[in-house]
């Protein structure tokens, strides 16, 4: 197994230590697998297109760039530091900021990550011991650089919870099948992965038997992302699959657990993730085989009571149309997620641990976020 730190990076994130001043540069996915190429960013705009256009994605991983190109924006673009000259009070910079802030959520809706960073930084500036422009500055390049540590961390985290809790059933001398969609690893993230890195914990304790990724249709984020970090880290058995392919496969080749990230999980448990995961929720309850979703805690949104009120994001026809081979003039419905209802999901796996549902098959998620607040 080789190291991720050495072998992935979705991005690059640099601060000068004698100027406070960032740098940043992002892994275009939209390359991968055949390129791999980096791409500066130098303001808020440009972190927005390269979040909007999927450049770069994944729920923790937008949350992250968004932070961290506001902190290179407001400490190295000479155009924002000349309009900041311009302003004489504390509170005109704050609100300053906070506009920047409010603009990259509108990058894309359904991640409740962005909004939760965006939201935890506005509360972060905020404080009445923050009293010059350069204070504000330097609080947000802090802050953007302990944001890139402690998803790393978290997602270590998310991955020794779940193999504790997937090896304390799934007793194979060889270890776990998993089958997995979209891309939840080093490149969905800052670093190791979600629901990927669940199967990279068990791989690093000689448990991971196989690992089939559901190719995810229409950008392919499965084969081309979850493919080529499967095969960078030489995952054992790997196999890929048409989404199609699932029922069958799991009928028979047989697989242990589905492993799954999420963008959005509400109150009640159900959870928005990569269009293509209901339909494998269900499959997975046919046939009898857990499905856990994997997410950093700050992806529980206990202010949505149910997967009703998520509102999810629908991608221009292009990006099928001009992929599939379709005639012109054909029309599509491409959302880019769906909300798989709690009823099918065996349980969540943050960082702070393992949410399993009540003998009466409910998740108390506003009990869960109280208990680790």
């Amino acid at each position: 197994m080789t190291d991720p730190a050495n072998t992935l990076r979705s991005l690059i994130f640099d601060v000068d230590s004698a100027t406070n001043k960032a740098t940043l540069s992002v892994l275009d996915q939209l390359r991968l697998p055949d390129e791999t190429m980096y791409t500066k960013i130098v303001n808020v705009q440009d972190a927005w297109d390269a979040i909007r256009s999927m450049r770069i994605r994944g729920a923790p991983l937008i949350a992250v760039v968004a932070v961290l190109g506001l902190a290179v924006d407001l400490s190295s673009n000479e155009l924002t530091i000349g309009e900041l000259d311009l302003i004489s009070g504390i509170d005109e910079v704050k609100a300053f900021v906070t506009t920047k802030m409010e603009y990259l959520k509108t990058s894309r809706p359904t991640a409740v990550n962005l909004f939760n960073a965006m939201d935890e930084l506005k509360s972060f500036i905020d404080d009445d011991a923050i009293k010059t422009r350069e204070e504000v500055v330097s609080a947000i390049v802090q802050h953007a650089y302990l944001m890139l540590e402690r998803d790393v961390s978290d997602n270590k985290a998310i991955g020794s919870h779940g193999a504790d809790d997937l090896l304390s059933r799934h007793v194979h001398p060889e270890g776990v099948c998993v089958v997995t969609i979209c891309n939840t690893g080093s490149l969905a993230t800052a670093g190791w992965g979600t629901a990927l890195g669940v199967a990279r914990e068990l791989q690093r304790r000689g448990k991971l038997r196989s690992i089939a990724a559901l190719e995810t249709r229409p950008y392919n984020q499965g084969s081309r992302l979850t493919a080529y970090e499967i095969m960078q880290e030489q995952m054992p058995n790997p196999i890929l699959l048409c989404d199609s392919m699932a029922a069958s496969y799991l009928k028979s080749k047989g697989a242990d657990v589905c492993v799954v990230g999420a963008d959005r999980v509400c109150a009640n448990g159900d959870t928005a993730n990569k269009i293509g995961t209901f339909q494998l929720s269900i499959i997975a309850k046919e046939m009898g085989v857990e499905f856990f979703v994997a997410s950093p805690f700050t992806t529980l949104d206990v202010e949505l009571e149910s997967g009703d009120m998520i509102e999810i994001e629908e991608r221009p026809d292009g990006e099928m149309l001009e992929s599939s081979g379709a005639p012109k003039g054909m029309k599509c419905w491409n959302p880019a997620f769906d909300v798989t209802p709690a009823k099918y999901i065996s349980g969540i796996i943050t960082e702070k641990g393992v949410l399993k549902p009540s003998a009466d098959g409910t998740f108390d998620v506003k009990g869960f976020v109280s208990m680790h607040s």
